[in-house]
């Protein structure tokens, strides 16, 4: 008889959205590369120093086209992002009144308590800032320096860097030491060593996926909205009375859909060596119709919200529902996991507040919790999903106390076995798979789509997107568009 256990399977999502302007080229907002050099290193970085800990980790691939651009960046030193571009700056004197403005807005937007408080330069530069717009106002501020602007924009980006990297990298170590007085070859040295992460990301990531210890998985390329891409009716199926955009529906949804989940498949092999088996769909939105087209479109497994099981189940979930694999009859091939959402929402919201090793405590003692609970014959499938990057700029030292006492808990626990979603589907004999009644449409966000569509302004955006849908495809059809026109006008319309 096999010895009873719990099968937990963490998957961290990695998402930004498409923040470049693609008439111009420029990125307008700088979190795609403040994230890789934070938090798609540590979080790379905990699982090489702990080789037992299995994951799934889910890049979606308009975060890695984002990536690549910021490495092309890098190799032809050409910088579209404005803050990249006064960081390579030879000199900060003399900056335009819009550049200072905009070191002003962006070098200060972080979590104060944990991002700039504790480095006493930031946290000065931070105060005078206050200082000069209470008293004097905004025409203040061009008196600040030449030095004030290079400290500010050094600190940043210091502030931003990953945990790991501050106690591996020697460089980092050695510019916050210096703590002021930054010269333009302080900034040139961050700079290639930012370029140099950058390009670190992907391949870290699949040689954890090639010597077996974590899963890549996928979004549909752009992010979309899969149940209401398909059927705006669909958000009626958790709040009946929901008003709709006036649009009947997004013109080729289903195409589109369909476009979105093969691209993903090809970046992904592109990158990582073959297609994903399973996915993580945007905000964990799904519906009947988008299971079967995620299995026509090569899926082996996908992930979503408790909320989603829960509402199909008419809110009574029996004992571990959550806790093992469904099958939807519609959908032949595809193994369906629910997050847990209690454990997942810890980590995301409540840990930060706790003493890393008293959280990473806490959570093991839950899921033994969990495994004392269930019957004799029945081995759990704990899922803990969550972003793989937001949370961590509120916990103390980006989460690496956490991390460090969490993984080294789950790696030597006797009856706790973290894994993978296709591990788990690839063996002989799978944990009980129940079979969906049904499927009631919705999110990991209450279960419902009500984040999307069902108010006024959001139905106005639907609508405005079905007529730009219906001015592409009418331009398409016109076959006025150069080739590259049409990749330009698809990308824009997939964003």
């Amino acid at each position: 008889m096999t010895e009873k256990h719990l099968d937990l399977v963490f998957l961290w999502h990695m998402h930004q959205p498409d923040y470049r302007d693609h008439i111009s080229g420029e990125h307008v907002l700088p979190w795609v590369y403040l994230h890789a050099i934070k938090d798609y290193t540590d979080m790379a970085a905990h699982l090489e120093r702990h080789p037992f800990l299995h994951a799934v980790v889910n890049f979606v691939p308009v975060l890695l086209d984002q990536i690549d651009d910021y490495c092309q960046q890098f190799t032809l030193n050409e910088f579209r992002d404005p803050l990249l571009r006064l960081l390579a700056a030879p000199s900060l004197e003399g900056i335009t009144a819009a550049d200072r403005r905009l070191l002003l807005d962006a070098c200060f937007r972080s979590n104060h308590n944990t991002m700039l408080l504790p480095f006493p330069r930031y946290r000065q530069l931070y105060e005078l800032y206050k200082l000069l717009i209470s008293r004097e106002g905004e025409a203040a501020l061009v008196y600040l320096s030449e030095a004030y602007f290079a400290d500010l924009v050094m600190w940043y980006h210091l502030a931003w860097t990953g945990e790991t990297e501050r106690r591996s990298a020697p460089l980092i170590a050695t510019l916050m030491s210096k703590g002021e007085g930054y010269t333009s070859e302080d900034r040139l040295q961050l700079l290639a060593w930012i370029g140099t992460t950058l390009s670190s990301i992907v391949p870290r990531y699949k040689a954890l996926q090639d010597r077996g210890q974590i899963e890549l998985s996928a979004t549909p390329a752009t992010h979309p909205l899969a149940p209401l891409l398909l059927d705006f009716s669909s958000a009626r199926e958790t709040h009946p009375e929901a008003p709709l955009p006036l649009a009947s529906g997004y013109p080729g949804g289903r195409a589109r859909l369909a476009i979105q989940i093969e691209q993903a498949r090809q970046s992904h092999a592109r990158r990582f060596g073959a297609p994903p088996n399973g996915m993580w769909p945007a905000e964990g939105a799904i519906s009947a119709p988008v299971l079967r087209e995620m299995a026509e479109g090569g899926c082996r497994w996908i992930a979503s919200g408790e909320g989603v099981l829960r509402n199909t189940l008419s809110n009574r979930l029996p004992p571990h529902a959550t806790h093992e694999p469904w099958y939807y009859a519609d959908a032949a091939g595809l193994t369906l996991f629910f997050r847990d959402e209690r454990l997942s929402d810890l980590i995301g919201f409540e840990y930060a507040n706790w003493h890393g090793r008293d959280a990473a405590r806490h959570l093991v003692s839950q899921l033994e919790t969990i495994l004392a609970a269930a019957p004799p014959d029945h081995s759990p499938v704990v899922c803990i999903a969550l972003d793989g990057e937001n949370a961590w700029e509120h916990y103390p030292y980006n989460g690496h106390y956490f991390f460090e006492d969490l993984y080294g808990l789950l790696e030597t626990h006797p009856t706790i076995r973290s894994t993978t979603f296709t591990e788990l589907i690839n063996r002989p004999a799978l944990p009980p798979v129940n079979e969906l009644p049904g499927l009631t449409a919705g999110s990991w966000v209450y279960g419902t789509l009500s984040t999307w569509i069902g108010d006024a302004e959001k139905n106005r955006a639907w609508d405005l997107l079905c007529a730009a849908k219906q001015s592409y495809d009418l331009v398409i059809a016109s076959g006025r568009l150069s080739e590259t026109e049409m990749t330009a006008a698809e990308s824009q319309l997939a964003i």
